[in-house]
């Protein structure tokens, strides 16, 4: 559950903190106070995208933390692991979401930087948000098979999966399908093509190159002369002379003569002889490998200019098939195979159909079943449905969940499900968005709510503004039913109605006001007088009298005694 929300330079919020409790936790206010602004800023904590308007104006950034209580932290915190992300020990978790002026935003659990679609795995096992777009999404045909989807079981979700893995074989089935019955002129063309491809690559004995001995071997051979003189250069200092100087291997050898001559009178000299005779032994070896070298160094033109050809060859292909040799050789085997694919087209496309009729047989089958399963639950939520509206008092109400099959497959089946109703007795089923009055729908999505919120085990709803459209008993009704609802999971519920408004375990009062030249949100946690006078607010408007207060006690004090 949420613990606590902080909100800080966010639209015309300055800096608030809100202690939110277990049970059913209720927010009030004037129209326009900012109640809606903190329901927003909570969608920003959950992961809803972010907009750089949503900053305060001459602000840098908006800061928006949650925390929250984990009362069964298991799924949560496998989440976590998953991640890298540290669980706390005592089942807290942070959630905080920074807004840039810029439009950079930088969202964070236990303090660890997520992506957004990190943090929305996440809280979509914590908060869900019925507000006022719900009523719109509940009136589009499209997400009523969702809805009905979501009371499926574990069996069911992987029937669901089932059909939509054979689904996806069987597209990309008939995209190979596609791709094989090519016009014979297209096809011809292609084969054309590939053959000449292969031609030219196996042409080379691609496969045999030693690309870098290649090359190595034309840089010697392009290099000759320049290596010819300097090796040259080399050998004549190590052994020529000349009338002012001498070579280095005869002036080690006077150096190890004058150094023999006093070896005798001490070991370090004997050392340092050795060490000239080591040196002179491996100049020698040295001189002698560099003339051997030399001797053997011959200016090879045809051996040059074949060498030249293969580099160019191998830049060639490389422009056409590939960066490297190794490119080269799997572009190579992937037009032989499509070239053996080409020229068994009859035999390949006999198969594909085969497969196709196949895997059509299995949807199929599969989607029957699905249909099945999914008719069983639609009996279930009739009947749940019926029940939760007769309890919010649409006594005479027919629900009916509408099946239709569909013209082809889909990932999800081949059924159109939508949701008829009937609000008064004698009138025909009609689709929701013809029949329904504002106040209908918030009930019909009230009970749909009443009845997932014991199938998906999210721990906190926030309900905003679900009483638009009803007064009266109705408004008590449905005040009882969030009530019913708080008793095993979090409600925070933004009201105007004073039924629901006293119903409430938490009451918090949503004020706007101008300070200092700004418009600024403050909220406060009311007693029971505050409570009271708030109440009274809500019943009579700006006028209090006592009569009205004295009614608002008598609200407060049964609202002690329901029992739900």
């Amino acid at each position: 559950m949420i613990v606590e929300l902080s909100i800080k330079d966010f639209a015309i919020i300055d800096n608030i903190k809100i202690n939110f409790h277990k049970g059913f936790n209720v927010l009030t206010g004037e129209t326009g106070a900012g109640k809606s602004i903190i329901v927003e800023g909570i969608s920003m904590i959950l992961g809803q995208r972010a907009s750089k308007e949503m900053v305060r104006t001459g602000k840098e950034k908006a800061l928006l933390e949650g925390v929250f209580y984990l009362e069964n932290p298991n799924k949560i915190n496998s989440i976590l692991e998953e991640y890298g992300i540290d669980s706390d020990t005592n089942n807290y978790l942070v959630i905080s979401r920074e807004i840039y002026s810029s439009g950079r935003t930088i969202s964070r659990i236990n303090g660890r930087n997520v992506t957004v679609n990190m943090l929305n795995r996440v809280t979509s096992n914590l908060v869900e948000i019925h507000g006022q777009h719900q009523h719109q999404s509940l009136l589009k045909v499209e997400n009523h098979m969702k809805i009905i989807d979501a009371f499926g079981d574990s069996n069911f979700k992987k029937l669901m999966s089932e059909v939509k893995d054979i689904y996806e074989e069987l597209q990309r089935e008939k995209k190979k399908l596609k791709e094989l019955s090519l016009n014979i002129m297209e096809r011809e063309r292609e084969i054309d093509l590939l053959k000449y491809q292969l031609n030219e690559i196996d042409s080379t004995n691609i496969d045999k190159i030693d690309e870098d001995e290649i090359i190595s071997e034309y840089n010697k051979l392009n290099n000759i002369k320049e290596i010819a003189y300097n090796l040259g250069q080399a050998y004549n200092i190590l052994n020529n002379e000349d009338f002012d100087s001498m070579s280095i291997i005869k002036g080690i050898n006077r150096c190890i003569t004058s150094l023999n001559s006093i070896a005798n009178y001490d070991n370090t000299i004997k050392e340092f002889n050795n060490s000239l005779e080591s040196i002179n032994f491996e100049l020698q070896e040295l001189s002698r490998s560099i003339i051997n070298y030399l001797e053997n160094l011959v200016i090879d033109e045809e051996r040059l200019k074949y060498l030249e050809e293969q580099i160019d060859t191998i830049n060639r292909l490389k422009k056409k098939y590939g960066n490297t040799i190794q490119d080269i050789i799997k572009y190579r085997d992937s037009i032989e195979n499509r070239l053996h694919t080409l020229l068994n087209n009859e035999e390949a496309i006999n198969k594909s159909e085969k497969r196709i009729v196949h895997l059509e047989g299995k949807l199929k089958e599969l989607c029957t079943k699905l249909t099945e399963e999914r008719k069983k639950i639609s009996k279930n939520i009739e009947f749940l449905i019926t029940k939760e509206l007769e309890d919010l008092n649409m006594t005479s109400v027919t629900f009916k969940v509408n099946f239709e099959k569909n013209e082809v497959f889909t990932a999800k089946g081949w059924d159109k499900i939508e949701f008829l109703i009937s609000t008064n007795k004698g009138e025909e089923l009609k689709p929701l968005s013809k029949i329904v009055s504002g106040g209908e729908m918030s009930r019909i999505m009230l009970a749909f709510k009443s009845i997932l919120a014991s199938y998906d085990n999210i721990p906190s709803l926030i309900f905003d503004e679900i009483d638009t459209g009803i007064s009266g008993r109705t408004a008590q009704i449905v005040g009882e039913k969030i009530k019913s609802i708080s008793k095993n999971h979090q409600v925070i519920c933004i009201s105007h109605l004073p039924q629901i408004a006293a119903l409430g375990d938490s009451h918090f009062l949503i004020e706007k006001m101008n300070k200092f030249g700004k418009t600024q949100i403050y909220v406060k946690k009311l007693d029971y007088e505050e409570r009271v006078n708030e109440i009274s607010r809500l019943i009579a408007g700006v006028d209090l009298t006592e009569t009205t207060k004295q009614h608002a006690r008598e609200m407060l004090e049964m609202s002690k005694k329901l029992t739900v």
